[in-house]
């Protein structure tokens, strides 16, 4: 595309040299991607600069940089903007085509639930029409997998996936969208038809300087909707039993559907059974009612399967269809993932990293499990300090044994993280011990099971390595776990 053209949707703008005929292959924010004919975006990052890659992003062929600061000593063109994140998501909508206009685009966001709730709605459209998905464990589009670095990719990868999606022949895109998605401007140019919320407490205070910045971060995702695609139905999903529902629906530009398990919601869930197998629930919609019976166990599943129903639902799936795709899920990877060798206590492998994902574990586990519930759990590095003693807190309070270990420490070391966390399991006098290697702090709480314990093992989930002072190693919660219990059975 002509450069001239892709600055089109820029509103302000100068230029260090003239921009006629210049013709653009490509949009790269990495020096070490850049080919010959790429436009190369300079953004200034958490841990180093873009604009100190210039020279080497003009050395592989770029033929323009869009900067926030002129980059001296280069003569190709140089684009100065205000914000160099804001214009790449602008430039690369349009380099691509605004490739979410032509798809059903639905965003999932809130603290905890995004990525099964995601799965669950993919798996509830996909038995019509094929379709894209974006987030934690992995991108796919049908049953093709595609790698995935973050949760929402940076505005360029995005829109290319969107892109492919249509090249595909995908009629929906399913994603994650994070709150830093949002503040950064990852989605800036998306078409969001359907915006869902699940919940919101405390996770990346790292990030956002408090948790009202969190919440508006996230709300972000409903002042999108509606903004175009004006002939198609537009509308938001919304967790009414969540503290911040009135916010979220404030924030909303189109019609609000409610889902809970109070009075006063357009899809409730009443007579909530919780047991080891799965979790079952009398689900009433607006014109009917009808009985769901899931796999997957958990009061947050109940909701999860809930946000997952009202979008088939509105999306035109008959109840019968939905109850029966929900019916037939047996997990999400890395989300309350049984470990099974048949050796008479439970092992679960989950994602859960923050004080109310653990609460939310713990406390549905406290339902069905006969006998102790021994958790292992650690706290990632160079992230929230914060939420490290409400973590060991929520783990003493519902957890007759923990094992604190270390999680993905990554440039911290990972006592100086235990005890953070410890500060919060001595608060309420819980016995725990601490195992710093995590293979071991596995191995000992497998050791230590009894027929009809219950063992958590929280933190990584679908994750198959550990950061540790900048080197990724492999390691994969499940694999461990089986190691160990195949020497019992």
């Amino acid at each position: 595309m002509n450069l001239q053209d892709i600055l089109k949707p820029l509103h302000s703008y100068v230029i260090s040299n003239p921009i006629d005929q210049i013709d653009i292959k490509g949009i790269k924010y990495d020096s070490r991607y850049v080919k010959p004919g790429d436009l190369f975006i300079c953004v200034p990052g958490f841990k180093t600069d873009g604009h100190l890659y210039a020279v080497k992003a003009v050395e592989q062929g770029a033929a323009a940089l869009l900067v926030e600061r002129y980059v001296d000593g280069l003569e190709i063109p140089q684009i100065k903007v205000e914000d160099s994140r804001d214009a790449m998501a602008v430039l690369a909508a349009r380099f691509y085509g605004y490739p979410s206009k032509k798809l059903r685009l639905i965003g999932v966001t809130g603290t905890n639930g995004k990525t099964t709730t995601t799965y669950l709605i993919k798996y509830i459209l996909e038995k019509e029409h094929k379709v894209g998905l974006i987030g934690t464990i992995g991108n796919m589009i049908g049953d093709k997998s595609l790698p995935a670095n973050r949760t929402t990719p940076e505005a360029v990868d995005l829109q290319q996936m969107f892109c492919q999606m249509l090249a595909e022949s995908a009629l929906y895109g399913v994603m994650e969208v994070s709150s830093h998605a949002l503040e950064l401007k990852r989605v800036k140019g998306s078409s969001f038809d359907v915006g869902v919320y699940t919940n919101l407490s405390q996770d990346h205070m790292d990030f956002h300087k408090d948790l009202n910045a969190y919440k508006e971060a996230k709300g972000q995702l409903f002042e999108m909707l509606g903004r175009d695609k004006k002939d198609r139905l537009q509308y938001a999903v919304i967790n009414r039993d969540d503290q911040y529902y009135e916010y979220f629906k404030s924030r909303s530009q189109v019609p609000v559907y409610t889902y809970g398990t109070g009075r006063d919601c357009n899809f409730t869930a009443k007579n909530i059974h919780v047991r080891d197998q799965g979790v079952s629930y009398d689900l009433e919609y607006p014109d009917g009612s009808i009985f769901m019976n899931l796999k997957i166990t958990g009061l947050f599943n109940v909701y999860n399967s809930l946000a997952a129903f009202v979008v088939g639902y509105l999306e035109g799936i008959a109840p019968k269809a939905i109850k029966e795709r929900l019916e037939a899920v047996k997990g999400v990877p890395g989300r309350f993932e049984k470990v099974d060798l048949n050796q008479g206590f439970t092992v679960i492998v989950d994602y859960a990293h923050t004080p109310d994902s653990l609460e939310n574990v713990l406390t549905s586990a406290k339902k069905f499990v006969k006998g102790r519930i021994i958790t292992v759990f650690g706290c990632g590095g160079d992230r929230d300090r914060s939420k490290r003693p409400l973590m060991g807190e929520a783990v003493a309070r519902y957890s007759d044994y923990s094992i604190v270990t270390s999680d993905n420490p990554r440039s911290e070391e990972p006592e100086a993280i235990i005890r953070d966390i410890l500060s919060g399991l001595d608060k309420l006098s819980a016995p725990y011990e601490v195992v710093v290697d995590r293979r071991e702090a596995i191995g000992r709480a497998i050791q230590m099971a009894r027929r009809d314990d219950f063992v958590l093992i929280a933190g990584k989930g679908h994750e198959t390595y550990q950061e540790i002072k900048g080197k990724t190693y492999p390691f994969d919660d499940k694999e461990i776990a089986r190691e160990f219990l195949s020497e019992l059975v």
